[in-house]
């Protein structure tokens, strides 16, 4: 009743290793001196972003562009290597200065700041600034059982 057909195990995609290497290719052909790196890190995942000092994007990576999935993209392993991977980017630009600023409460956020320390770039300043409610809207009133 019909032509059989068997399974084969044929990897569709790309491997670790390619998707690094096709995050890796879109570097941009300006030249720039300085920039700004955001760290958003949240509980579920961590996006690095690159800006000139006007504020105009430049390159950005996230962990699920690495090919993290799940729970592991909010890593601090994953945002290492998000971090390193914008590294490169902007050392292939010629950026030398820096300035930090994080947000989110993640578990990416100190590793993702010394993915850029050994990197050797020179941080002119790290800022948090990350969002803390300050009372907020009013609570509900208790249950009456």
């Amino acid at each position: 009743m019909g032509k059989k057909r068997t399974a084969s195990k044929v990897e569709r995609g790309r491997g670790d290793a390619g998707k690094r290497a096709r995050v890796l290719s879109k570097i941009p052909k300006k030249k720039l001196g300085s920039g700004i790196v955001f760290v958003e890190s949240t509980f579920n995942n961590t996006k690095v972003l690159f800006t000139e000092k006007n504020g105009s994007v430049v390159t950005w990576v996230t962990s699920s562009m690495l090919g993290f999935n799940s729970a592991k993209k909010a890593t601090p392993y994953a945002a290492a290597k998000v971090a390193e991977a914008v590294a490169e980017k902007v050392a292939a630009i010629g950026v030398k200065d820096i300035d930090i600023i994080v947000k989110g409460v993640g578990g990416g956020r100190e590793s993702a700041i010394r993915s850029f320390l050994n990197r050797r770039f020179i941080i002119h300043s790290i800022r948090d600034r990350t969002p803390v409610p300050h009372n907020g809207p009013r609570r509900r009133k208790p249950r009456r059982v």
